[in-house]
């Protein structure tokens, strides 16, 4: 079985499982194998979190900071660029024009920002399709992304290009949760939180820790509304926190035309 199918095997299985006190215990253990597996599908070699996306997909970094535009093929990424940027980046109306990413540089009070135009992705590109994996690698060194969006559907596309993100590891307009978990070498495993668990309980925190053989530790929950995938999230240690704009693009398949 692959880390596809199995992460489909946890996700069916989860979505079945009605949470209440009795099963806190077993989605708590599913979510952190969940994470286990989509770690997996982010650096199968076991190396540093998707850095690096690979021939055709880096590029050298200039400027003070640099903005990412991630979308579906043919929403208009190539056309906004190469108005913002002057640099041109081929625009069709044919699906995936863009297949490497196409640096540009715009002015903003006299500091340089690097904008990058990335290829189209599309639904499981966190899975590895249509070169998802490198195309949103290349998100996550992003200081900014532009999740640039059809007019017509925009709240559906929103949604896929939003999880397809979020499974690589990418959390959008959040901060790192206020979260400690400090391990020990003795003890076993001792829970404090300064507001209250509305959305997690000890049972849960507990199948998480026990599913990374995490047996001894502090843990300080100080984040309100605190979740297991926040709790995950923080013994993961790979995600990264990017603020994002979305755009709404009225320009078909990619090519600029009048709007009156």
């Amino acid at each position: 079985m692959t880390t596809v199918q199995k992460i489909k095997e946890i996700e069916d299985e989860m979505a079945k499982t009605q949470k209440n006190k009795a099963t806190s215990y077993h989605i708590g253990q599913l979510k952190a194998k969940l994470a286990k597996l989509r770690r997996e599908l982010i650096s199968p070699s076991g190396g540093g979190g998707g850095g690096g996306g690979g021939v055709g997909f880096d590029v050298a970094r200039t400027g003070v900071a640099s903005v990412g535009f991630v979308g579906f093929p043919s929403v208009g990424k190539s056309t906004l660029m190469s108005k913002l940027t002057g640099t041109h980046s081929e625009v069709s109306a044919i699906d995936f024009t863009t297949l490497t990413t196409v640096p540009g540089t715009v002015k903003v009070h006299g500091a340089p920002i690097q904008i990058l135009d990335l290829p189209g992705i599309i639904e499981g590109a966190a899975d590895g399709k249509g070169r998802g994996k490198q195309v949103i690698a290349v998100a996550r060194t992003c200081n900014l992304i532009f999740i640039v969006l059809d007019v017509l559907k925009p709240l559906g596309d929103k949604k896929i290009i939003e999880t397809e993100l979020e499974g690589f590891g990418i959390r959008l307009n959040k901060r790192p949760p206020a979260i400690i978990v400090r391990k020990k070498e003795r003890g076993g495993i001792a829970i404090t939180n300064t507001v209250p668990l509305t959305n997690l309980d000890q049972d849960e925190i507990r199948a998480i820790l026990s599913e990374y053989r995490i047996n001894n530790a502090d843990v300080a929950i100080r984040e309100a509304g605190a979740t297991a995938d926040d709790l995950v999230d923080v013994i993961e240690g790979n995600r990264v926190y990017i603020p994002a704009l979305y755009i709404l693009n009225k320009v078909p398949s990619g090519i600029s035309t009048p709007i009156n």
